[in-house]
């Protein structure tokens, strides 16, 4: 039931885009030009194009909301983080790290024999 609401959902959006991208542009919306029948009308004219969007609208509206009851009916009152498994507790040894005084440079009594860049690890 689910697959078959998700299908037509899926086909409504599509029509309502070709039926936006039909549309003659009145102007206005982003500022950008157009006609100029119907902007100084409180009401632009209904046609034909206008209505089929309005329905499409509705019936995408509708099927959203009847997708989304559908989702929550079966969603078992479980949050997804219910399912969640805890991590593993096992300790994972970490690399050893250099110790603090081989990143430091060479102090200034020693600078004119020690190179200025750190030792390699042997």
């Amino acid at each position: 039931m689910a697959n078959v609401i998700l299908i037509v959902h899926l086909l409504l959006a599509l029509s309502l885009i070709a039926v936006v991208l039909l549309q003659r542009s009145e102007g206005g919306g982003l500022g950008m030009g157009g006609g100029g029948g119907g902007v100084m009308s409180g009401r632009p004219p209904g046609t034909p194009l206008g209505k089929v969007t309005w329905a499409l609208a509705i019936a995408f509206i509708g099927t959203s909301i009847t997708l989304t009851i559908l989702a929550a009916a079966g969603g078992e009152g479980a949050s997804v983080v219910d399912r969640l498994q805890p991590a593993p507790s096992g300790e994972v040894d970490a690399p050893a790290l250099p110790s603090g005084d081989e990143l430091l440079p060479p102090a200034v009594d020693d600078a004119l024999d020690a190179p200025l860049v750190p030792q390699a690890a042997e």
